[in-house]
């Protein structure tokens, strides 16, 4: 952590990200109800209600804010568990080898070969509404790729000498892959975590927009799916989803931010904006007479 606090660029997505999340926690209690309908519909922007009403005349600051907790919560938890699937699976197949190895890089590839946004698609329509349906529908069609990059990874990392050393005094494999890979695969971990949350976001956030979640809930998705529904685009009722869209496109620009601080640690030939100075030192060049 000491290290990503070197980087300006991760510095400013944690910044970022933090607000948000403060945002998500604070914000639902410090607004009103977002199913009231507190004035007429399509209100702009007033002192009443700062950020106006929807096509129903609900808050569309209230709506916002709790649809920050739904969203971001549900995308923290599908990243997680996106993760932690792809790190069991691909560190199994990599460390075990042989008959495992390809029995996990079987199912790995054929859930690859799936088109990923049809099938959640048809999952979701298929499976009953709500948040568990939804965050099993984004595990389902996310796991396979950070498994396949953490085989890569735990495939070089095998052939290390205190891999071997802790293999030869009699540790169990499984035991060597918590306490000895994955400890190892830190900045990895880090950035497949960032990039499944914002998968899951995005994925979450576009089939409720396609009016495949559950649309009495209020995320994010749903309120730009009302938002369509209520013709707010015909309408010119931009503060219907421009508040909703701005708050998707900060977050996924603070992890894009964070994710791009871990490369430059973890790469660096990268490291441009390192507080301390340790970026890369430009090549002189020679100037002919």
């Amino acid at each position: 952590m000491r290290t990503l606090l070197r980087s300006r660029k991760a510095v400013a997505g944690l910044i970022l990200l933090g607000l948000m999340l403060l945002l998500a926690l604070v914000g639902p209690l410090l607004a009103q109800d977002p199913a009231a309908f507190v004035a007429r519909p399509l209100d702009p922007p007033s002192a009443q209600h700062w950020l106006g009403t929807t096509g129903q005349g609900q808050d569309v600051l209230a709506q916002t804010l709790v649809g920050a907790r739904t969203t971001l919560g549900l995308g923290l938890i599908v990243g997680v568990a996106v993760v932690a699937i792809g790190a069991v699976v691909g560190g199994m197949s990599g460390l075990f080898g042989r008959r495992v190895d390809e029995l996990l890089s079987f199912i790995v590839n054929v859930s690859l070969v799936l088109p990923g946004l049809p099938l959640m698609v048809v999952l979701a329509a298929y499976l009953p509404a709500g948040p568990a349906s939804m965050a099993a529908v984004l595990v389902a069609t996310g796991w396979a790729w950070n498994a396949r990059v953490l085989r890569s990874q735990v495939l070089s990392l095998r052939q290390r000498d205190f891999v071997s050393a802790a293999l030869v005094s009699g540790e169990s494999r499984l035991r060597v892959l918590v306490t000895e890979i994955l400890p190892n695969m830190a900045s990895l971990l880090g950035s497949a975590l960032i990039g499944a949350t914002t998968y899951a976001i995005g994925a979450q956030v576009g089939l409720e927009f396609l009016g495949l979640g559950d649309l009495g809930a209020v995320t994010w998705g749903t309120n730009l799916y009302w938002a369509t529904n209520d013709s707010a685009l015909l309408t010119g009722s931009w503060w219907t989803f421009v508040p909703t869209g701005a708050a998707i496109a900060l977050t996924g620009f603070a992890l894009a931010l964070i994710n791009f601080g871990i490369d430059e640690i973890t790469n660096p030939a990268l490291a441009t904006d390192l507080g301390d100075g340790s970026g890369p030192t430009p090549t002189p060049v020679r100037r002919s007479a």
